[in-house]
């Protein structure tokens, strides 16, 4: 799906990895029109058409040594396809309009919300171009799947977006959170990030509350309205609060990793990865339950 977070899944990618100091640059294929695309990947020469004045640069060598995320990659043209897979394949580019060889050295990561596989069969992407980026491939879940990673990304885009408008929000009540954490978000992520910017840019306190929230998010319940429990008024770590709500939804659920995996909108592999992370229900009979058969929605792959 689209919006789920597939850039900041890139960033950490590039964070935890021996590239970390060297550049990360992002961008949108489909968001850059096909004329242009060519020019910001590969760069220009004065001259190389009409209104090139200058030499340009383009993100290949800007990242030299770096990383360079290429969102919706799908909707690349089959011209460009070939070019991209030359680079991967030699690690080198040549500028539009130019006549020498440039020696790159670039990690790339790839994403989509596209079916690459049927986009193969119907003739508009490369296969081969496929199998050289399909190395490593990470599913990345629409957020109602994961709705415990929610306070960790509440946190993020609250200190984002509190230093940018200079306001001194620290955080959200328990209320605001649990809204949060009970609504589907549709739009993923990036849903997620512009309702935190707009509560920051409303909040007058130190902490988001209810009322900084917009409507939809304020009016909306999902399967989490079923976990009731007490959250201290001095507020709470994200790991305690995640871990308490994992406990909570086992107990109400007698132990049934499937129905608390439903109860919280997760699927059974991510509940699953989420108790052994803190360790609950081990030796338990929950813990030795068998996955059910379930039919999981297609999320993006990155």
């Amino acid at each position: 799906e689209s919006g789920t977070g597939k850039e900041l899944v890139a960033r950490a990618l590039h964070a935890h990895s021996p590239r970390a100091p060297r550049p990360f640059r992002a961008l949108n294929c489909a968001a850059v029109p096909e004329t242009l695309i060519e020019s910001e990947l590969f760069g220009h020469e004065k001259g190389a058409f009409t209104g090139a004045q200058a030499r340009q640069i383009g993100l290949f060598e800007a990242v030299d040594q770096g990383t360079l995320f290429l969102d919706e990659i799908g909707d690349l043209g089959l011209p460009l396809q070939a070019k991209l897979l030359r680079v991967l394949q030699e690690k080198e580019i040549r500028r539009i309009g130019g006549r020498e060889d440039i020696k790159v050295d670039v990690r790339v990561v790839a994403a989509t919300n596209r079916r690459l596989a049927a986009a193969i069969k119907q003739g508009t992407f490369r296969e081969d171009l496929y199998y050289r980026l399909n190395v490593v491939s990470i599913h990345v879940p629409a957020l109602r799947e994961r709705a415990t990673d929610i306070p960790e990304l509440v946190g993020h885009f609250l200190k984002k977006y509190a230093a940018a408008s200079g306001k001194t929000v620290k955080g959200v009540t328990n209320g605001a959170l649990r809204l949060l954490m009970d609504y589907p978000w549709p739009g993923n992520v990036r849903e997620l990030e512009s309702v935190i910017e707009r509560a920051v840019l409303l909040c007058e306190a130190e902490r988001i509350d209810v009322g900084d929230l917009p409507a939809g998010v304020q009016s909306r319940v999902t399967p989490l309205a079923q976990v009731d429990f007490e959250l201290p008024a001095e507020g709470f770590s994200l790991e305690g609060f995640e871990r308490k709500l994992l406990e909570t939804a086992m107990a109400r659920s007698n132990g049934v990793i499937a129905k608390a995996a439903k109860m919280l909108g997760l699927t059974y592999k991510t509940m699953q990865y989420r108790l052994e992370k803190f360790q609950i229900g081990r030796g338990a009979p929950a813990g030795r339950e068998a996955p059910p058969e379930v039919s999981e929605e297609q999320g993006s792959r990155l």
